[in-house]
């Protein structure tokens, strides 16, 4: 039997376009001020976890997030281009509501929408979800009997919950993804179980913000 595989997987801190409420994909924007305190509280709650390796998306707001956890806690940043958002291609720097009235099969937060529908450019929900879900699996075989701590986004977060909990992709879902939030899962070679999610306790006054 797969020794158990445990993971801490954290959203990026806040950045501007969070903010604005654009749609950030591979594109990128920078961490705000908030975004910056969101990462130190969240390394102070890690400081005092122990844990095996930091891996982290290339993007660099969760790279960015992953590098002022790592100040607290000692370890080095790992980088791997398969824990990045989703693509948005054409939509990438739009507002929500334009994207959603320009694309409205990109999203399946409030309606049904074919999980294969692909905005021009970008990557449908099914290609992002075998990719994440391909990749943390891949991570957890590599570093079976480990914790790991992941720095990703909201959609990577909302791709697993999904998995976890056999949510099908087409389903119209809202999943709680704070930035900076902290959620613990594990793989045992087969089958996926949380034990956290959305925890905010190391971050006051935090509220959800459904972007990605």
């Amino acid at each position: 039997m797969t020794a158990l595989t445990r993971f801490i997987v954290v959203r990026h801190g806040q950045t501007e376009w969070n903010v604005a409420a654009r749609i950030q994909g591979h594109g990128d924007s920078p961490l705000t001020a908030e975004g910056v305190a969101q990462a130190r509280a969240l390394a102070g709650r890690l400081a005092g976890e122990p844990f095996d390796r930091i891996i982290a998306s290339d993007l660099a707001r969760a790279h960015e997030t992953a590098k002022l956890v790592a100040a607290a806690t000692g370890h080095a940043v790992e980088v791997d281009a398969r824990l990045r958002e989703r693509n948005f291609g054409a939509g990438e720097g739009m507002p929500y509501g334009e994207i959603d009235r320009l694309y409205p099969g990109a999203f399946s937060r409030v309606r049904e929408t074919d999980p294969d529908y692909r905005i021009p450019q970008g990557e449908s929900r099914r290609d992002f979800h075998e990719r994440v879900v391909a990749a943390v699996e891949s991570i957890a075989r590599r570093h079976a009997g480990e914790t790991v701590l992941l720095v990703t986004h909201g959609g990577v977060l909302s791709t697993l919950y999904r998995h976890v909990h056999a949510i099908p992709l087409e389903k119209a879902h809202a999943i709680p993804i704070v930035n900076a939030s902290y959620n613990a899962l594990a793989f045992d070679g087969a089958r996926w179980s949380v034990g956290t999610w959305n925890c905010t306790l190391h971050l006051p006054g935090a509220a959800p913000f459904d972007d990605t």
